[in-house]
């Protein structure tokens, strides 16, 4: 018959082991991970419950997951906006699957001339533009649309945001979630009853949350002018993921001019 542990192995106690500082300091995998880094409220209340820091990481990159380009981006991040673009903030963009519309920007709180947008079509120049942006030290908040990335592009990546103060989402399909991804962070978001959001946390520096969370995410513009009847319509149905990179063309259902293929917001 097997020896019993030693007292100090089966209950460990950090404060009677280890140096107060180091006892401090210490994590465990059963717990969400505070961190160290500055974090930026959500606007959801439940989410910023769920998140490590209580709120959208900064020096880190966060891997929004999606069955559908620029379908529940801006519902779920527009809350947070107002907050970044604060001091001198500028909302970069690089490669968002539809032109962005500079109005609704507005009523979420970015201006026009806080707007950066960055039309790359081929994924090593999508690539590129992120690395370059997050080695600027930009203030605000980063954007990127990285369908085709490969994780050890995301690592890349994820090294550099860790200098970098501002929040960094990487927007990919929903299929990418079977594959191993270097961010600390990983969500899933679907349009679910009504006008809410059903968020899930596939990955966090802490215990795992099996449960999704729904977050009312009607725009604020919409609240008072539409008819209650409307504030329960039915969600739409979600689209099948596809590996494949979309182009303007069909994101945006026609065919765009040339002369309009590559018109900025702002430099």
């Amino acid at each position: 018959m097997s020896a019993p542990l030693p007292a100090a192995l089966t209950a460990f106690a950090p404060g009677d082991l280890l140096a107060p500082h180091v006892a401090e300091a210490l994590w465990r995998a059963t717990e969400v991970h505070a961190g160290a880094a500055r974090t930026v409220p959500t606007g959801f209340d439940a989410l910023d419950a769920q998140l490590p820091g209580g709120g959208w990481p900064t020096h880190s990159l966060t891997e929004v997951l999606t069955p559908q380009a620029a379908l529940c981006e801006w519902r779920l991040l527009g809350r947070s906006l107002p907050a970044l673009m604060q001091d001198g903030g500028r909302l970069y963009l690089i490669a968002p699957p539809k032109q962005p519309h500079a109005g609704g920007l507005a009523q979420l709180g970015v201006a026009q001339e806080q707007i950066l947008w960055i039309d790359a079509s081929k994924p090593v120049d999508r690539l590129w533009a992120t690395e370059q942006i997050l080695k600027s030290t930009p203030s605000g908040a980063v954007l990127a649309w990285l369908p085709l990335a490969r994780p050890e592009q995301i690592r890349r990546l994820q090294i550099h945001a860790q200098s970098c103060d501002a929040p960094v989402f990487l927007f990919r399909p929903m299929a990418t979630l079977v594959d191993a991804s270097p961010a600390p962070l990983r969500i899933t978001v679907v349009l679910a009853q009504g006008w809410n959001l059903e968020v899930r946390i596939a990955k966090r520096r802490g215990a795992c949350l099996d449960e999704s969370l729904y977050l009312p995410a009607m725009p604020g513009n919409l609240a008072d002018v539409i008819p209650p009847r409307l504030h329960t319509v039915p969600a739409a149905p979600a689209v099948a993921p596809s590996r494949k990179e979309t182009t303007h063309a069909r994101t945006l259902g026609r065919i765009a001019p040339p002369a309009a293929a590559r018109v900025t917001v702002s430099h």
